[in-house]
């Protein structure tokens, strides 16, 4: 008896080794989350501090400095809403403004457009990513080279496109040149580069659409035409909604192409509100008036989001 008891070996409740693991884990996910807060704020740290220093700082400095007059070489002067009421009362900023409202409407109309048929074309006809890469081709171009490239095409005497009309009968088209022609010019020519990406933007929110929305349409005997109004299109409204709020930010802020095809010519047929501003301030050193026009702009485009995010109910969806 006594060698049998004292060779059983003896159990150890699985309480007793459970209990300890089940304590150093929940001590170490305590451990952990104590310097979770520490570890988000040396990854936030880089972009917080672009943001305060980029983009906060000079926003504020540009508020202060719209009610002073500057000009660089002398320090800033406080003179209230004087910037502000000049600005009401130049004629130049009402017409650049015009200009720039003309600009906007003709590239969001036409881009919009195209951008929604493109994508309508890659989720109905094909999804391959080498035409959805070519697609974006034009936007990898920066601005600039894309305005130098378009003088090039379209100049008067020389320009390839001008030629390819001389030789269709059509005459030649002082295209960046002609008062009438030049806003609808550049508008085109900045609907060419940037309507891929709000192509692809648009071909990723018909992507989210449910397919069984399309089944439940083609049983009910509905034509691709009928369940692009009925389905694709108010499903899409929310994508939409908040690609026309960027595509019109970004295109209040057209500046590049303007610089390098008419430098806003002729006579100020495309002085676009950020060229005037842009003369103002590094042309004729008006740094407090220049700013005064930049937070006009600023209060603009903040009340057009505001107004299209709530029109549009940018952040509702109808699907269930």
């Amino acid at each position: 008896m006594t060698v049998a008891s004292s060779s059983t070996p003896r159990s150890t409740p699985p309480v007793a080794i459970a209990a300890p693991k089940a304590q150093r884990r929940t001590g170490t996910r305590v451990g952990d989350g104590r310097g979770d807060g520490a570890l988000a704020a040396v990854f936030v740290a880089p972009a917080m501090t672009g943001f305060l220093v980029f983009l906060l700082w000079p926003t504020l400095r540009g508020v202060y400095l719209s009610f002073t007059k500057f000009n660089l070489l002398t320090p800033a002067k406080w003179t209230g809403f004087d910037n502000y009421i000049r600005m009401v009362n130049d004629p130049i900023f009402w017409d650049s403004l015009r200009v720039t409202v003309e600009y906007v409407v003709i590239n969001i109309g036409v881009q919009t457009v195209v951008a929604l048929l493109i994508a309508v074309l890659l989720q109905r006809l094909t999804q391959s990513v080498w035409l959805r890469s070519l697609v974006l081709t034009p936007y990898l171009v920066s601005n600039v080279v894309t305005g130098i490239v378009w003088l090039w095409v379209l100049d008067t005497q020389s320009g390839i496109g001008n030629e390819i009309l001389g030789a269709l009968g059509l005459g030649h088209i002082p295209f960046f040149n002609d008062q009438h022609w030049a806003i609808p010019t550049i508008a085109l020519v900045n609907v060419w580069r940037n309507v891929g990406y709000t192509a692809l933007l648009l071909f990723a929110g018909l992507q989210a659409i449910p397919g069984d929305v399309y089944e439940a349409g083609r049983v009910d005997g509905a034509s691709e035409w009928r369940m692009f109004w009925r389905i694709s299109l108010p499903l899409l409204r929310p994508v939409l909604a908040v690609v026309l709020i960027m595509t019109i930010i970004g295109s209040f802020q057209v500046f590049d192409t303007v610089a390098v095809t008419t430098f806003g010519g002729p006579a100020d047929a495309s002085n676009v509100l950020q060229y005037y501003i842009y003369g103002s301030a590094f042309g004729r050193f008006q740094f407090g008036y220049a700013s005064a026009m930049s937070v006009a702009l600023l209060v603009v485009l903040s009340a057009i989001t505001v107004i299209q995010y709530r029109l549009t109910r940018a952040g509702e969806t109808d699907l269930g």
